[in-house]
């Protein structure tokens, strides 16, 4: 609940907060002069920019289209100079600084190990050097004074046929630093249900996993998720606003489905920017966020892919606070629904609630009640 104090952070106050965060592509968060940098070295001259800055604005450009199908073409790029140990030990060690820089705590960094083979790594090779970038991450990190846990959910191409073969990956890497499973691509024409030899085997093996849902395709994509493929968690399932009715009195009906996520708390991976850049919403002011958490839906906070999108988890909670006044209270909600849906063991993740992300918020609510007394205090001396 909100408190009645109207604790809203200002920046830096984000920036400090302990964040969760479900829903990163390692492919789609590199930095834009690693970019430049690795492409020169492995001779890669299709790049639309070799300016760091002029490419970072490239990708968002070309990101902004609001069509899903044309924001997953940027990643033709980054995946073009994700092709050797390297460079993926690289970019995921990055991955985890940068997280790190900005306040995250725990993250689940996504990617699909088959779009990274094409010169004669093999699959396992790409995780064990994606997992090595990841713990070197995490090194540094904590060298600058930043604590940051990272696991890796391996993605399958819901387009491709490998779903078995990557679920089967991640089963063996599970305790390896590999959290989970995911599908991902383009939603129209490719359902969920196509991988159910993949789903059917992780539920057997007790393993979790989430699949992109709801995003660019409507209520059916979500029900064939949930009910057909038994996902844990829903990618985005932003379109489950459909199944919401909202009348003129501000009365709201739920539909089956609606009903059926919110009561059995399916974790929704929302990722505000990115939706509004594939369409899926019109405005941070219009996107089903803000209803979804008055709901009480089991809603998190996402980047989806931080280049494309421009964006950090800081810049996410930022737009929302703006739009919807949320308080360092709903932060610490968002935050909180977000481990208790992480795929690491119930113990480490109320660990991680009780140990890291509680007492953060708790002393930056205390830096605002503190300034307030501050304030309060002079004003006295003056009025005196």
């Amino acid at each position: 609940m909100t408190s009645q104090t109207p604790n809203v952070p200002g920046p830096d106050q984000i920036r400090r907060a302990p964040k969760v965060l479900l829903h990163d592509h390692l492919d789609g968060g590199l930095r834009p002069g690693t970019i430049v940098e690795l492409a020169r070295a492995q001779g890669y001259d299709a790049l639309p920019e070799t300016e760091p800055d002029r490419l970072g604005n490239w990708f968002r450009e070309a990101a902004d289209s609001g069509s899903l199908e044309r924001y997953l073409e940027t990643f033709a790029h980054t995946c073009a100079v994700m092709q050797t140990r390297d460079a993926l030990f690289r970019v995921a060690a990055e991955c985890a600084e940068d997280l790190a820089e900005d306040g995250v705590v725990y993250a689940e960094v996504r990617y699909a190990p088959e779009q990274h083979l094409t010169a004669g790594l093999s699959l396992e090779e790409v995780v064990e050097a994606v997992n090595d970038g990841f713990r070197e991450g995490e090194r540094r990190a904590r060298a600058n004074g930043h604590r940051i846990r990272v696991g890796a959910l391996l993605t399958a191409m819901r387009h491709a046929a490998r779903a078995l073969e990557i679920a089967e990956l991640a089963n063996r890497y599970r305790d390896l630093g590999v959290v989970g499973f995911d599908i991902a691509g383009a939603e129209a024409g490719y359902p969920p249900t196509r991988h159910l030899d993949a789903f059917e085997y992780l539920k057997r093996e007790n393993n979790h996993f989430t699949i992109h849902a709801g995003e660019a395709f409507g209520l059916p994509s979500i029900w064939q998720a949930l009910q057909w493929c038994g996902a844990d968690r829903l990618g985005h399932g932003v379109r489950i606003i459909d199944d919401i009715e909202v009348a003129e009195d501000g009365g709201v009906t739920l539909g089956r489905l609606a009903s059926y996520v919110r009561d059995k708390r399916i974790p929704l991976e929302l990722c505000p920017t990115s939706n509004l850049q594939t369409g899926a919403a019109a405005s941070y002011a219009e996107h089903p966020i803000g209803l979804l958490r008055k709901l009480h839906f089991r809603a998190t906070v996402n980047t989806d892919n931080r280049l494309m999108s421009g964006t950090s988890m800081s810049r996410e909670f930022e737009r929302l606070i703006e739009t919807f006044g949320y308080t360092l209270d709903d932060m610490q909600w968002f935050t909180v629904n977000a481990m208790k849906s992480a795929f690491i063991p119930f113990d480490e993740r109320l660990a991680m609630i009780n140990d890291v992300v509680k007492p953060g918020y708790a002393e930056l609510k205390s830096e605002w009640l503190f300034d307030q007394m501050a304030v309060t205090s002079g004003s006295s001396s003056v009025a005196g």
